[in-house]
């Protein structure tokens, strides 16, 4: 009895050393071993809101909300570049690690979680940067709202690592999803509110964006960053629910595939 409880002890520990060492091959593959490659991780974003604000400012005299340009674009970037560049990677994560998957420690979640982790630590770390930085080059005078961006954060990680797992799969059974997702996805920089407000778009094609999960996690950010903002349209259980059935979706795919697509 005693022997079986120590070793239902021992499988989380096992489990967090496992994961915590694939985060740190990551880290160390994917941005270097200095603080020069989490410089571009930063830098990237940065020359969006820059080019953004300099071209909207000649163009339009005041940003749908507020009177910043960069603030306003930011509030809509930062998380659609969170939701992107999470998915992106978690949807790699088999692939990044498949020859660790050979061993009997290591498992298909443990090389999702570990993407999971370092990738949402690194992008929280990107927009505490360039929020703060806005907020102070600027002096803009705003009250922000925590739990709001807080859960913003979260609906994107949750949207980001449902559809990135559900990718893991798909890549996998149709090996031309990848180039079709590429095209699916290029739109969405345009159809998710980042220029401008959702309730600024006519009908009937408000009707077909609010379908876009992105456009409610981009308005519950700026519900959290202005405090006069009201997005009446922002549906936690939609954007809650289509993010956990893609994850349902793909663990169940995956918990039966994973060793086929480990063994090609």
């Amino acid at each position: 009895m005693e022997q079986t409880q120590s070793a239902t002890r021992a499988v989380p520990i096992r489990t967090g050393r496992t994961i915590m060492a694939l985060m740190l091959r990551e880290m160390s593959s994917t941005y270097g071993r200095n603080a020069a490659g989490y410089f571009w991780a930063i830098a990237e974003p940065i020359g969006g809101v820059v080019l953004l604000t300099v071209v909207f400012s000649i163009a339009l005299r005041s940003p749908s909300l507020g009177d910043n340009f960069a603030l306003f674009y930011a509030s809509g970037m930062l998380p659609f570049s969170m939701y992107n560049e999470l998915s992106s990677k978690v949807g790699r994560s088999i692939g990044f690690s498949k020859q660790l998957l050979f061993y009997p420690g290591v498992t298909f979640v443990d090389a999702i979680l570990a993407r999971v982790l370092l990738n949402t630590l690194t992008q929280a770390m990107v927009f505490t940067i360039i929020l703060s930085g806005i907020i102070g080059f600027y002096d803009v005078n705003v009250i922000l709202d925590f739990p709001a961006i807080l859960l913003a954060l979260g609906m994107a990680i949750l949207l980001a690592t449902g559809v990135g797992t559900l990718n893991c799969y798909l890549y996998w059974r149709l090996p031309a999803w990848s180039r079709i997702w590429v095209i699916l996805n290029r739109p969405m920089f345009i159809m998710s509110c980042i220029f401008f407000r959702f309730e600024d778009v006519p009908q009937p094609f408000q009707d077909y964006l609010w379908f876009n999960p992105i456009v409610h996690i981009v308005g519950q950010m700026r519900r959290g960053i202005y405090a006069t903002y009201e997005p009446d349209y922002v549906s936690f259980s939609y954007c809650y629910g289509f993010g956990l059935a893609c994850l349902f979706l793909g663990l169940m795919f995956l918990g039966r595939h994973h060793r086929d697509i480990v063994n090609e």
